[in-house]
């Protein structure tokens, strides 16, 4: 088998005015999605494909897709508001795109290989791309809905300048996913973490919980539970001009149900995002010391 890697990078050209503005956080230039892209081309993937928007496919291409085609096999899945609709009619006045699960859901096309999502500006670290490669390579890994993700701990993916969105994973003796309940507001309380509900009431977490930072593994079977629940989606939220298929309520939906089973894969790399502009330092820092310690050449690419 060969892992294909997906990388929603849909929502990069609205955030950086056509990619004009991508910030840098390499001392190269390199940015987020170099790494990751590199870390890999390193694990064994073979194969890239990007989902972004038709609007800004030239500067993407321009600014990365080019020079990452000639490193390994790039492909390209468009996430556009009328596509995998069925007969749906959505109101001209949507313009948020349909979210993550669409994302990947558009790219059925493209993908048949077992494959693994990221964020396009989310950094995961070398390891998590080793072992969520090794275990889509791995021909005993279960059946056609056995899935699998990256868990990661939680005070390892706080920011230190504001609260911020996480999953969070129950598992079971095995590692088994049994719930991911997407949490909102969670920021660092001493050397732990705790998050204010809906009613007021504040929970306070130990910050060793696992949680989902959008980076899953699955196999070509998974389309069909996407465009299936999409379709259900529509039909009870599509005319919300905000609302958005996540991936992780898919996910959550299709364990709790029996569908589907899903493998928590344990990393002890840190995550980091540039959630706040304030966050941008740590992350060249963090790239900085990396390339200290020898994880990455000081010029990416050659």
């Amino acid at each position: 088998m060969k892992p294909t890697l997906l990388i929603i990078a849909a929502g990069m050209g609205s955030r950086y005015g056509g990619l004009k503005q991508i910030d840098p956080v390499g001392p190269n230039g390199e940015i987020i999605i170099d790494y990751s892209i590199y870390d890999a081309i390193e694990a064994g993937f073979e194969k890239i494909v990007f989902v972004i928007r038709h609007f800004f496919e030239d500067a993407f291409r321009e600014r990365i897709g080019d020079r990452i085609s000639k490193l390994i096999e790039t492909d390209y899945a468009f996430q556009e508001m009328d596509l995998c609709l069925g007969d749906f009619k959505p109101s001209a006045d949507r313009q948020k795109p349909w979210g993550t699960g669409h994302a990947i859901l558009v790219a059925e096309d493209v993908v048949d290989q077992p494959f693994a999502v990221i964020n396009a500006d989310d950094y995961y670290g070398p390891n998590s791309f080793r072992v969520i490669k090794e275990h889509l390579s791995r021909t005993d890994n279960g059946g056609e809905n056995d899935y699998s993700m990256v868990g990661y701990i939680l005070r390892n993916t706080l920011s230190e300048y504001g609260t911020v969105a996480r999953g969070i994973c129950e598992v079971d003796g095995q590692m088994f996913m049994e719930k991911v309940t997407e949490t909102l507001g969670i920021g660092k309380y001493n050397d732990a973490a705790e998050f204010t509900e809906e009613d007021g009431t504040v929970r306070h977490l130990t910050g060793d919980e696992t949680v989902s930072m959008n980076f899953w593994g699955f196999k070509p079977s998974v389309f069909g539970h996407l465009q299936r629940l999409f379709d259900e989606f529509l039909a009870e939220y599509g005319g919300e001009l905000k609302k958005e298929f996540y991936i992780p309520t898919v996910v959550d939906t299709l364990v709790e149900t029996g569908q589907a089973k899903v493998k928590v894969l344990h990393t002890d790399d840190e995550w980091f995002g540039v959630t706040y502009k304030e966050d941008k330092p740590r992350a060249i820092a963090s790239i900085n010391k990396l390339i200290e310690q020898g994880r990455y050449p000081k010029k990416l690419w050659k």
